[in-house]
C-alpha cells in the first residue's frame, strides 16, 4: 500500500506470563523489526486510504474503487444510538441531496461491534436514513481510517483516493447542545472546494461523537501474539492450500513460511476487497456445504498479523513439511474415464464455444451419481458443462432423455450428487459438453477428461435440473447497476439441493428469491458481489422443501459503467449472448420430486401434533 508518513524502525521484545483466567503457562518472546503502522497515527488530510469491499444494511456490495468516476466521496461515520449522528442526519441528508447531482457519492460506515446488519436496517427505518451504511465486521477498515468517533466524516479525491477533508459536518450540533444554525459549515465549504479544484481550505475540524471500541486494533500486544507457526499456518492449510498448491489453479503456491510472507501484503489486500477467499454468498441467507469463507476472526488474525509484520514464531513450517497428495481423481478412480476431444487453444484472440460430439462408450445404461472433470489447461479453461442426451431424427436432443451431469469450473470440486439420488444415463446417449475457453498470451493444448461414477443398483430418486433463462435482456450502456429477472412457478412438491447463478464480465450480483402459495417470500441465495471467474455452485448443507406453486425468481444486476474493470466496452448496449462480451440471465437448480410417502408421513406428524 501507499503510506504518506515517514517510516521509521523500532525493537521491541514484548512477553505474555501466565494467564490469570486460564491458569495456562504462555511463555512467548517476540523479537522483530517492523515499520511502525500507519494506524498509529489519525489518517488526516492527504493521507490515502486503500481500497475495500464491504456489504451494507441492505445487503448490497459496494467496492470504494467502483467509485471512481465520481467527483467526490463523502463517508459519514454512523453508530446505532448516536445522538450526534441522529441529530446530524437531516443535515448530511440536505447536503447529500444537493451535491450528489454534480457527482458527488455519499456513504456511511458502521465499525460498532455492538451493531450488525440487521439493528443497522432497523436504525435506518426509524430514523429515515435512506442511503448506504456499509457494515464493517471485522473492524479492518475502521482501524485504517483510524476510526475515533461516529459523526466523523471522510471526503475522498477518488483522482488519487487521497483524503482531502477529515472532520465534523459542521459545528452547530455538539454534546448536549444544539445551535439554531451552524457558525462553520466545513463539509460543505470542503465539497465546494473540491467541485471547483481548489484546495481544500479547513482539512481538517474537531468531530463529536460516540467513541468506537477497537479491541482488536493492529499493534496490541495480544495481535504480536499471532504467530505464522502457531495460528496462520494450520488455517491456511485448511482453508487455502487445496488451491495454493504446486500444480493448483492458484496463483501461487503456499510452500512454507517464505513464500507466504513474502505475499503477506497481497493476502491482507484480498481479504480487504474480498477477492479472497472466493465465496460471494451473503451469510445472511442461507447455509451451504461447500461454504469457502472464513470467520471473522480468522479474517482479523490474518489482517492483523500481516500489519504487525507477519512474525514467524517458534516451531517448525507445518506447511514446508506439508506431506500431503493431492490425487489425480478426487473420488478415487472412476468407474469409466471419456476422454474429451483435443482443443487446440491460441495465444490471443477469441474462441467460440465449443461443442464435441463424443460417443457413449458405456454400453448400457446406468445411474450416476457423481462426475469429476480433470482439465489439461487450467488457465485457458473457463468452464465445461456436460450435457448429453439421445438424438432424435432431426439431430436434436430428445428432452425427455437429455440432461447434465456437472461440469468444471475454476475452483469446482467433484460434482457428488446428493445421497440416495442419481442422474440416468442411457446407454443410447451421446455426449456434447459445452467448453468455453478464453486467451491468456500463451498458445496451448487443452485435453479434459470426464470421469463417472455409478451407483451400483437404481437410486431412490431422480436429481432433476431447473434452468432459468431470459435471453431478451438488454444492459444499457453506462450503467451502474441494471437488473433483470426470470421465473418459474414450481408444479409439484420439491426438495431443493443447488442453486447456481451466472452471467458474464458485467455481472454484479444476483439473487434467488422464492414467493410461497402462502403470500411468504424467502431469499433462497444472495451473491451481493458476482465473480465471473468463480463460477460456484451453491450447495445447500440440508435440503429445502418448497411446495407447489413456489414461484422462483432469479434476478441478475450487471454493472455496464466505466468503473467495472472487467467491462470490454461500457458504451454498448448488452444482449444476450454466449461470448464473454455479451451476457446472460441464466440460473440452475436441483432438485428432487417428494414422494408419495413422504407426504402421508409428513401428514401423520401434522394430525399427531393436532395441526
Amino acid at each position: 500500500m501507499t503510506m504518506t508518513i515517514s517510516s521509521r524502525m523500532i525493537d521491541f521484545t514484548w512477553r505474555r506470563t501466565r494467564s490469570v483466567a486460564s491458569g495456562l503457562e504462555l511463555s512467548l518472546a517476540v523479537s522483530l523489526s517492523l515499520l511502525v503502522s500507519h494506524h498509529a497515527i489519525a489518517l488526516q488530510s492527504g493521507d490515502l486510504v486503500e481500497n475495500f469491499r464491504l456489504l451494507d444494511h441492505q445487503g448490497a456490495s459496494h467496492e470504494l474503487y467502483r467509485y471512481g468516476d465520481a467527483r467526490g466521496i463523502v463517508i459519514l461515520v454512523q453508530g446505532n444510538g448516536c445522538p450526534i449522528v441522529r441529530n446530524v442526519m437531516p443535515a448530511f441528508r440536505e447536503l447529500r441531496d444537493r451535491y450528489r447531482q454534480q457527482g458527488v457519492e455519499f456513504l456511511m460506515l458502521n465499525s460498532n461491534l455492538q451493531d450488525n446488519r440487521d439493528t443497522i436496517a432497523a436504525e435506518a427505518k426509524e430514523f429515515g436514513y435512506d442511503m448506504s451504511i456499509l457494515k464493517d465486521s471485522e473492524q479492518l477498515i475502521g482501524e485504517a481510517l483510524d476510526l475515533k468517533r461516529t459523526g466523523e466524516v471522510f471526503v475522498i479525491d477518488p483522482t488519487n483516493w487521497s483524503v482531502v477533508y477529515h472532520g465534523a459536518i459542521d459545528d452547530r450540533v455538539t454534546y448536549e447542545h444544539q445551535r439554531p444554525r451552524a457558525n462553520n459549515a466545513w463539509l460543505a465549504d470542503a465539497l465546494d472546494d473540491v467541485l471547483a479544484k481548489r484546495p481544500v481550505a479547513v482539512a481538517n475540524a474537531p468531530a463529536k461523537g460516540c467513541l468506537i471500541n477497537f479491541p482488536g486494533k493492529s499493534g496490541m500486544p495480544q495481535n504480536m501474539a499471532v504467530t505464522y507457526t502457531e495460528h496462520i499456518a494450520p488455517m491456511l492449510r485448511d482453508h487455502c492450500v487445496s488451491c495454493h498448491h504446486d500444480g493448483g489453479i492458484g496463483s501461487w503456491a503456499m510452500t512454507g513460511y517464505d513464500m507466504v510472507r513474502g505475499f503477506a501484503p497481497m493476502i491482507r489486500e484480498v481479504l480487504r476487497t474480498q477477492r479472497m477467499p472466493p465465496w460471494h454468498a451473503d451469510p445472511a441467507h442461507g447455509h451451504f456445504a461447500n461454504d469457502r469463507s472464513l470467520r471473522s476472526e480468522q479474517i482479523r488474525a490474518l489482517v492483523h498479523w500481516v500489519e504487525s509484520g507477519a512474525p514467524r514464531g517458534e516451531g517448525a513450517d507445518l506447511l514446508a513439511e506439508l506431506n500431503q497428495t493431492w490425487p489425480e481423481w478426487s473420488l478415487g478412480t472412476p468407474d469409466v474415464i471419456i476422454e474429451i476431444p483435443e482443443q487446440v487453444i491460441p495465444a490471443t484472440g477469441t474462441i467460440d464455444y465449443q461443442y464435441p460430439v463424443i460417443k457413449n462408450p458405456i454400453g448400457r445404461d446406468v445411474w450416476v451419481r457423481a462426475a469429476e472433470i480433470i482439465p489439461r489447461d487450467h488457465k485457458s479453461l473457463h468452464h465445461i458443462i456436460t450435457y448429453f442426451g439421445v438424438l432424435t431424427a432431426d439431430g436434436k436432443f430428445d428432452r425427455a432423455r437429455s440432461g447434465s451431469l456437472g461440469g468444471y469450473v475454476p475452483g469446482g470440486k467433484a460434482d457428488v450428487f446428493p445421497e440416495n439420488t442419481g442422474i440416468f444415463l442411457p446407454k443410447e446417449a451421446i455426449f456434447r459438453p459445452q467448453m468455453h475457453y478464453t486467451t491468456w498470451g500463451k498458445a496451448g493444448v487443452d485435453r479434459s477428461r470426464l470421469g463417472l461414477y455409478f451407483h451400483k443398483t437404481k437410486p431412490a430418486h431422480s436429481l432433476e435440473t431447473t434452468v432459468f433463462i431470459n435471453s431478451e435482456i438488454r444492459i444499457p450502456p453506462r450503467t451502474r447497476e441494471h437488473w433483470e429477472q426470470a421465473e418459474r412457478t414450481l408444479d409439484r412438491d420439491i426438495w431443493l439441493y443447488s442453486l447456481l447463478p451466472h452471467a458474464h464480465y458485467r455481472g454484479k450480483a444476483s439473487e434467488f428469491r422464492a414467493h410461497y402459495p402462502d403470500g411468504r417470500e424467502e431469499i433462497l441465495l444472495s451473491v451481493p458481489n458476482y465473480d465471473f471467474n468463480w463460477q460456484t455452485t451453491y450447495e445447500l448443507k440440508e435440503p429445502k422443501y418448497l411446495p407447489a406453486g413456489t414461484r422462483i425468481v432469479h434476478r441478475t444486476a450487471w454493472d455496464n459503467s466505466v468503473t467495472n474493470p472487467a467491462n470490454p466496452d461500457p458504451n454498448r448496449e448488452v444482449p444476450w449472448g454466449e461470448q464473454s462480451w455479451d451476457e446472460m440471465l441464466f440460473g440452475a437448480l436441483t432438485w428432487r420430486v417428494v414422494t408419495e410417502a413422504e407426504k402421508a408421513a409428513d401428514a401423520a406428524v401434522a394430525l399427531a401434533n393436532g395441526e
